[in-house]
């Protein structure tokens, strides 16, 4: 038989949900729960978490409300905009690239607690349970990871608001009425899924829209802004240095007003089913359009093209959770290793949900006018070169033609 648990941190974000589940624990486990509330930029008031857990009986001192952004945007979501990864061709990976630090924290709280278990408020059909328990079991097997929508019975939102009622837990009034979507948000960006959403066919309702404007309403003239780079990281906008976090506020709210970074996506869960989302990623947009404009001009072709080959496995690594694991590791070696010289500024056109790269320079250029100039290049390069080459590389081509005639 297991040993009992006596002590386990909770991710707890405050909401019904996590409520439900702090009780819940304390009923079922008969332990003691430590609180653990990470403010990643999701612009919600997170004292009333603070207050919740006191009413529900844990101790001040376990209440762990933690400003992580900064860590979370230059530990997390700049590394991997180095790599310009986006899962599925589209997706900018806004709430996966987030789980791997909640899980870094539970493991530290949990240690500094002394707790021999964190818990869990994800669902057993999506993704972030498994990112979360695999990011847990890269830094702390010996942890157990309670996940309490495998466990309990409460399979409906009617049971788990009459389940919170009979344990004094407060329901708000909007959580009365059945939810039209759920959403998660941080300083990246917002998706949101389900009931509403749940056909595909139908367009998403402007309602749910919360992080942009619609690019219908947005100003009808163009802003144009710089962001500066170096060794592949946003360092500065429109000449002005910033650090990440301050960066990708200010950037979000430039893409807020010009209806930047709206996607619909009908993706593909770790777990095998398909399921449709909306994401906003206003700034994130933004800065992934300039890193790949700053590319452009500092990364030579070979480096550029395996990149971008290697980009789709990266992708898929972090949005299956597995951010910790050594292949992720190596992969983010290699795609830091190419950003040593990725240093400029580009400049961007901001209007009506595009984010258009129209200049970059860099005094690491490998861009060339001599070289590409159709006027005279003064014997920078010879044309006559060509023939060569085009001989070589046809060759093969001439012989299965000959062959094949």
């Amino acid at each position: 038989m297991s040993e009992p648990i006596k002590r386990v941190v909770l991710a707890y974000s405050g909401g019904l949900d996590t409520s439900v589940i702090l009780k819940w624990l304390q009923v079922t486990y008969n332990c003691e729960v430590v609180t653990f509330t990470a403010d990643l930029g999701q612009e919600g008031e997170l004292e009333p978490a603070r207050e919740k857990a006191v009413l529900m009986g844990v101790k001040p001192e376990h209440i762990y409300i933690d400003d992580v952004r900064e860590e979370f945007v230059r530990d997390f979501v700049f590394p991997m905009m180095r790599a310009n990864a986006r899962y599925e061709g589209d997706y900018l990976l806004g709430t996966s690239i987030a789980r791997p630090l909640i899980s870094k924290r539970l493991v530290e709280i949990a240690r500094e607690t002394g707790a021999d278990a964190v818990a869990h408020g994800a669902t057993g059909k999506g993704n972030d349970q498994v990112r979360f328990e695999l990011g847990v079991a890269a830094l702390a097997p010996d942890l157990k990871v309670i996940a309490p929508w495998r466990e309990w019975d409460l399979t409906s939102r009617t049971a788990l608001i009459a389940w919170a009622e009979q344990h004094q837990i407060p329901v708000p009034k909007d959580k009365r009425g059945e939810s039209p979507f759920s959403t998660d948000a941080n300083l990246l960006h917002t998706s949101s899924e389900g009931k509403v959403l749940e056909d595909p066919w139908e367009e998403v309702p402007d309602y749910v829209y919360s992080r942009t404007v619609n690019p219908e309403d947005a100003p009808d003239v163009p802003e144009y802004i710089t962001v500066d780079f170096e060794r592949g990281d946003g360092v500065a906008l429109n000449g002005t240095a910033m650090s990440p976090a301050t960066l990708l506020t200010a950037l979000n709210e430039l893409g807020r007003k010009h209806g930047i970074g709206r996607l619909d996506l009908v993706e593909n869960r770790f777990v095998g089913m398909k399921s449709r989302g909306m994401y906003e990623t206003p700034g994130g947009e933004i800065y992934a359009r300039a890193h790949r404009g700053i590319e452009q001009i500092t990364l030579d072709r070979g480096a550029a093209h395996l990149k971008d080959e290697l980009m789709p496995k990266y992708a898929e690594l972090i949005y299956n959770g597995f951010w910790f694991a050594p292949e992720r590791e190596m992969l983010q070696a290699a795609i830091d290793h190419s950003q040593a010289g990725v240093n400029g500024t580009v400049r961007l056109k901001l209007y009506k949900g595009m984010a258009q790269v129209v200049g970059r320079k860099s005094p690491d250029s490998l861009y060339s006018e001599r070289h590409v100039t159709f006027e005279d290049d003064a014997g920078a390069y010879d044309q006559k070169d060509a023939a060569g080459f085009i001989r070589l590389n046809a060759l093969r081509l001439r012989l299965l033609a000959q062959r094949d005639r």
